[in-house]
């Protein structure tokens, strides 16, 4: 009896170790990604959203049986209490996530469509076309434009205050940044452009992936921080 209870808590202590293996390897990926170990596409496209996705629906049946464990008492009821609780919220942080990339409006958000912000001098670094599709205010409607000309030096605030760091040249015309996203370090440039009587946003991925409204959310931000300084 004594070996069935030491090999039964072995056999939860290995399947809380499973529960435990999916979140902890994706916030290695994340790290690594953000670091520059690998790159994007490995660490969040392979890693984190292949076999993340693989290691938490293994996760979720590890929880499973160590429920089972429990309720038949070969296994400690508050470790198989615990390893539902992080298999849920591993398993509920990714269906968020499907959900956030599937419904996410376009990750290139303009506050003029009309005549869409270049990038300048930012453009060389940006490494690609970017998103296929611009959005405006009816995609993205906390992005709209300054109905006056501010200050380039209000511009430069609006960046840094919106979490860019402030690129290139700032002139009486233009000031550009470039974000980077905690986890993943996922670049998206903005570029605010001063024109008298008005100013607008750009703020757009360098890639064509999607990344869950993040320019849109970003926009928001320079806008509203720009509506402050008008």
């Amino acid at each position: 009896m004594a070996e069935l209870k030491r090999a039964s808590t072995g056999g939860g202590s290995r399947l809380a170790a499973l529960v435990i293996l999916a979140p902890v390897f994706v916030l290695i990926a994340a790290l690594g990604t953000r670091t520059g170990l690998w790159t994007y596409a490995i660490g969040h496209d392979l890693l984190a959203m292949r076999v993340g996705v693989g290691l938490a629906a293994i996760a979720a049946v590890a929880a499973l049986m160590l429920l089972v464990f429990a309720l038949r008492r070969r296994a400690s009821a508050w470790l198989a209490a615990a390893t539902i609780a992080v298999s849920a919220l591993t398993v509920s942080g990714y269906a968020w996530q499907a959900s956030r990339l599937a419904d996410a409006p376009p990750d290139d958000i303009s506050t003029d469509l009309a005549e869409v912000p270049g990038f300048g001098d930012l453009a060389a670094r940006r490494g690609g076309p970017g998103p296929a599709v611009t959005g405006g205010p009816e995609a993205c409607p906390g992005a709209a434009p300054v109905m006056t000309q501010v200050a380039p030096a209000a511009a430069v605030w609006a960046l840094q205050e919106s979490g860019f760091s402030v690129q290139g040249r700032v002139n009486v015309g233009r000031a550009a940044g470039t974000h980077r996203g905690f986890w993943f370090g996922s670049a998206h440039d903005a570029v605010i452009r001063i024109r008298p009587g008005r100013t607008d946003v750009r703020v757009a991925a360098r890639d064509s992936r999607s990344h869950g409204g993040e320019a849109c959310r970003l926009a928001t931000r320079l806008s509203e921080r720009l509506r402050v300084v008008e």
